[in-house]
């Protein structure tokens, strides 16, 4: 059973949550990649995670919307070295990274006024676009 994945204060993702597997890398690394398993795929179940709050949750599942398996849960892959226990903490490693990202609320839009000078210049470059293309037309070359 693999340690609990320790995020922040009180978001904490449960060992029961997580599920390692160990399978083989392909890429270089000449006859070893054929009978050595570094590859590691490291599965969690988002619902599991304890201290995480829903809009945190749903930011989550809306961040790795395309990395979940058919049961619901979020697989992460590493196979960035030859070495199982590296690619294992490279693997947490991203968990970390994207709960953390999650836990941040975004920052609300607040709508602004374009200004004098950002009107004046795109309403110069309208002309400057239809001066251009006045000039191509209306030649008559017969």
């Amino acid at each position: 059973m693999p340690d609990p994945i320790q995020i922040s204060n009180g978001v904490v993702v449960p060992a029961e949550a997580l599920t390692v597997k160990a399978v083989r890398s392909g890429g270089p690394g000449g006859q070893n990649v054929n009978k050595v398993s570094s590859k590691i795929e490291l599965r969690i179940q988002l619902e599991a995670i304890t201290g995480i709050t829903p809009e945190a949750l749903n930011r989550l599942r809306h961040a790795v919307r395309n990395r979940l398996d058919g049961d619901g849960r979020w697989m992460i892959i590493s196979e960035k070295t030859r070495d199982q226990s590296k690619n294992l903490e490279d693997a947490r490693a991203k968990a970390v990274h994207v709960i953390a990202e999650a836990l941040i609320p975004p920052t609300p839009r607040h709508a602004t006024r374009p200004t004098r000078g950002s009107k004046t210049r795109r309403l110069e470059a309208k002309r400057q676009v239809g001066d251009k293309k006045r000039q191509r037309g209306g030649k008559d070359f017969d």
